[in-house]
């Protein structure tokens, strides 16, 4: 019994020192990297989907900062508001898509690469429409790429909500832990990134032989799986930032189910097979890249080892099963907790406050819900555009 009891509770030690190790692999920041003035043509390109209040705000600072460096391309994508007459209004290039059957942002992504063939540029840098990105930022993404030859991924933040409810700050923090800690954490054990969306730019060589027309609602992750196999590793360049509003409470939930049911199905589908194969090549950082890729959202994660614990502590009382793999899963668990506090002081604090902290099990059970109609089948299949409240 106990054997058995270990093989089950297996999956949950190894994902979850996994992750604990990750995040204290991610505490530091990554070494700068110098920047040579690397002159490239390029194109920003802007998938917006009836972002018409508040394009005119994101588009403005926008042309801001890319200033002379780069031409903007805003992509109206099945759009039933202003969104196309707004950008028009800032006089930037905008094409129009219509396809009720081709949904999403991937879709986008394949017109307006399909619209550049005549004249391509050296750099493609993707930016969604309700993001806020500097002009020392897109000049860094661009020469990295360039000098790199490779896909390059800003840090990618939702700004902080210190005033807002505690499950707005928790979500921010979790944003900061994957978008930041896991990725330098990936950058180092793996070689590679996660793609995340926006922030991100391409050489056009890249760009163009990529297989954007997608209706899957985690296209980036997919894409930064499909380049990295391909021997085009994404970079983490952690000093150019992109940034975006907190979702509200409500937002916030559909914005995670959206993105969290994507990314189970991309575990499920795509994981094993990717840690098979490197194990097969003796390939050990694809290997972990591949871990990476199966570790579930920490909310999630939490409830499954409190299940799995919860097995663990019946089977040795009512069956006289052994208490080391329990114990050994409550190790993990206390390791991945002490690396999340360490990560609060190294920047997480930003984002959520102690007494936000305090209500994890209440964000726990805020998110059941969530995490129940997912084992009901009922992730969502479609690229949502969710809004966010103004700061």
């Amino acid at each position: 019994m106990t054997l058995i009891i270990a093989a089950l509770l297996a999956p949950f030690i190894l994902l979850t020192f996994c992750f604990g190790l990750e995040v204290f692999t991610g505490l530091r920041p990554l070494p700068e990297i110098p920047i040579d003035d690397q002159r490239a043509s390029a194109v920003v390109i802007v998938p917006a989907h009836n972002e018409g209040a508040i394009l005119a705000d994101r588009l403005a600072r926008l042309k801001d900062a890319v200033g002379e460096s780069a031409r903007i391309l805003v992509v109206a994508d099945n759009c039933s508001d202003s969104t196309a007459d707004i950008a028009r209004s800032l006089a930037v290039e905008v094409i129009e898509r219509n396809d009720d059957e081709r949904r999403g942002k991937g879709f986008a992504l394949d017109f307006a690469k399909r619209s550049l063939l005549s004249a391509p540029p050296a750099v493609v840098l993707i930016v969604d429409a309700d993001c806020m990105i500097d002009g020392d930022s897109i000049t860094r993404l661009i020469n990295r790429c360039v000098a790199t030859q490779s896909p390059c991924q800003a840090t990618n933040l939702q700004a902080p909500a210190l005033q807002a409810s505690p499950a707005v700050q928790l979500s921010t923090f979790a944003f900061f832990i994957k978008n930041v800690i896991r990725q330098r954490a990936l950058e180092r054990l793996a070689g590679r990134v996660h793609l995340l969306g926006t922030g991100m730019a391409l050489p056009w060589s890249i760009f163009e032989r990529s297989d954007l027309a997608t209706s899957s609602i985690v296209e980036d992750l997919k894409l930064g799986q499909e380049l990295a196999q391909a021997g085009h590793a994404p970079k983490f360049i952690e000093d150019a930032t992109i940034w975006s509003n907190a979702e509200t409470e409500r937002n916030t939930l559909s914005q995670r189910s959206r993105w969290e049911g994507g990314f189970l199905q991309n575990a499920l589908s795509a994981g094993p097979k990717y840690l098979l194969g490197s194990i097969l090549r003796a390939d050990l950082r694809g290997a972990w890249a591949a871990i990476n890729l199966m570790i579930p959202p920490f909310a999630l994660l939490l409830l499954l080892d409190f299940v799995a614990l919860m097995l663990g502590v019946a089977a040795s009382w009512f069956a006289g099963a052994g208490l080391w793999p329990t114990l050994l899963l409550a190790a993990a668990i206390v390791v991945a907790f002490l690396a999340l506090a360490l990560a609060w002081r190294a920047g997480g604090s930003r984002f959520v406050t102690l007494a936000g902290l305090a209500r994890v099990p209440f964000y726990l059970i805020w998110k059941l819900p969530l995490y129940l109609g997912f084992a009901r089948g009922r992730a969502p299949k479609e690229w949502l555009r969710t809004g966010r409240g103004d700061l």
